[in-house]
């Protein structure tokens, strides 16, 4: 049996722009890019697990997110169930917090970073209600 994985993701929009992280090469779909965030943890509410992750990934306070999509995608060796929030209501200044890449970028630029298969529905989303 694959192993299930709640995920917590953020599109961090500022302004014309939203915030990318580089996954490091050795995590599952290594070297590619993502909207940041992280595992679920038991007994977390998945906007506490937001909070949680963004501050230790990216360095950012998240003050409030809004339910955006859910998408559930099964990999070969593993399921994710990905639970976004769009996040404008934010404070601090993004930072690689664990030593990844982190990017702002425009939609325009979006398409020129190779994301994992699961992120494609966000994307089309992103573009379609940012455009």
């Amino acid at each position: 049996m694959t192993k299930r994985v709640h995920v917590a993701v953020g599109i961090i929009k500022k302004g014309a722009s939203i915030l990318l992280a580089k996954r490091h090469g050795h995590l599952h779909q290594g070297g590619k890019w993502e909207f940041p965030g992280g595992k679920v943890e038991a007994g977390e509410t998945t906007s506490d697990a937001l909070k949680r992750e963004l501050r230790e990934e990216v360095g950012l306070t998240i003050h409030s997110s809004l339910p955006y999509m859910e998408i559930s995608h099964d990999y070969p060796d593993k399921q994710v169930l990905l639970d976004i929030h769009l996040v404008e209501d934010f404070s601090g200044d993004a930072v690689g917090a664990e030593g990844q890449q982190i990017e702002w970028v425009t939609l325009q630029e979006i398409g020129q970073y190779q994301f994992p298969d699961a992120n494609q529905p966000i994307l089309d989303k992103v573009i379609k209600d940012f455009a």
